[in-house]
């Protein structure tokens, strides 16, 4: 993809990844819309970045959805580029009472609304570019977080799917895979001891640079590239019994 001139939306934008790729993308000279389910943090990206447009947004709702893609549609029709971001991580077992609760909620971020906003912003004439932030569990889960890890996987297949079947259309579909990182994912200290976001942003736009469509860090590099016996020993070290 072009990295300059861009109109992209990206969905929780407003903190993790999210925010690293926000603040990249701002720098390289394009135009950032971030969309997210908490109006305060949005305006505190707001206020760190006076040309960030905001919109308060729940995508784990159809409706929602819908109302972003029609306010885009009048608003932004040259938008081109979106970033399916936005995601939840349980940290949960299958014998908690509010599992399937927790799951369905996981499903309906994860799985149901880049679905959902693809199929819609389909309908931009302008969109040439779409970036998907999978996941190093979509290759080998952790048993901690049992549907996010099954969430990642599917969008890596979905992601691959889509890609072939937009290569005549002439859009772009890049994968961003991203291990563990130093966020707030699944809850507050889980992953203080994981590589911090600023080298995982510096690394993927070096990829993107290069032309890549499947873009790799650390461990999810490793995995994207191991055989079936490397996944089997990554599994044990990462559920030991």
């Amino acid at each position: 993809m072009k990295l300059q001139n861009n109109k992209i939306l990206i969905t929780g934008g407003a903190s993790g990844i999210g925010l690293g790729l926000t603040e990249r993308f701002i720098q390289e000279g394009n135009t950032v819309i971030v969309c997210g389910r908490r109006e305060s943090v949005l305006k505190e990206v707001a206020d760190k970045f006076p040309s960030v447009i905001i919109k308060v947004c729940d995508l784990s709702d159809e409706a929602e959805r819908e109302k972003l893609f029609k306010w885009v549609s009048e608003e932004h029709s040259d938008l081109n580029v979106l970033v399916n971001n936005a995601g939840i991580q349980q940290w949960m077992t299958i014998g908690d009472k509010d599992f399937y609760g927790r799951a369905k909620q996981e499903i309906a971020t994860n799985i149901e609304a880049p679905i959902h906003l693809t199929a819609l912003f389909m309908g931009l004439k302008s969109l040439t570019t779409i970036l998907n932030v999978t996941s190093g569990l979509s290759f080998v889960p952790f048993t901690k977080v049992p549907v996010y890890s099954a969430t990642k996987a599917f969008f890596h297949s979905f992601t691959l799917s889509v890609r072939h079947l937009l290569k005549a259309q002439n859009i772009e579909v890049i994968e961003i895979i991203p291990p563990a990182l130093n966020t707030d994912l699944g809850g507050k200290g889980l992953h203080d001891a994981a590589p911090p976001v600023s080298d995982f942003i510096a690394a993927i736009f070096e990829q993107l640079k290069e032309g890549k469509t499947e873009l790799t860090f650390g461990f999810s590099h490793a995995m994207a590239n191991s055989s079936q016996e490397d996944m089997k020993a990554a599994f044990n070290r990462l559920n030991p019994s």
